[in-house]
């Protein structure tokens, strides 16, 4: 796999991972008076790091933000932390399996094709 290619995997899955968590913290305290939901972002500063190599996507912080608040007053919307949920863990296993068909390409090379 390219170093860059490698790069970007890994800070995919770290920051996918940071996302679960905080999506489950949101949905674990979505009853809690005054609790305000937050998201994690770091795909802009990844696809924008990735035009400068390696060094710069190692230098990628996923960020936690407040998300924007409710339209009606304190309603939970664990609806919406369902669906990111969903939608990360999808993402997450689809790099995970890359991942793998990676290591079994790199497997086979050094097992000279057996």
């Amino acid at each position: 796999m390219e170093p860059i290619s490698a790069a970007l995997l890994a800070k995919s899955l770290d920051g996918l991972a940071m996302r679960m968590d905080v999506t489950a913290a949101n949905i674990a305290n979505a009853g809690s008076r005054g609790f305000r939901a937050s998201r994690v972002t770091f795909e802009d500063s990844l696809r924008s790091a990735a035009a400068h190599g390696p060094a710069a996507i190692a230098a990628v912080t996923p960020r936690i933000e407040a998300a924007a608040a409710a339209r009606f007053a304190d309603e939970p919307r664990t609806d919406l932390d369902l669906d990111t949920a969903a939608a990360t863990a999808g993402r997450y296993s689809a790099m995970v399996e890359i991942m793998a068909r990676e290591l079994d390409i790199a497997r086979t090379a050094i097992a000279g094709g057996r």
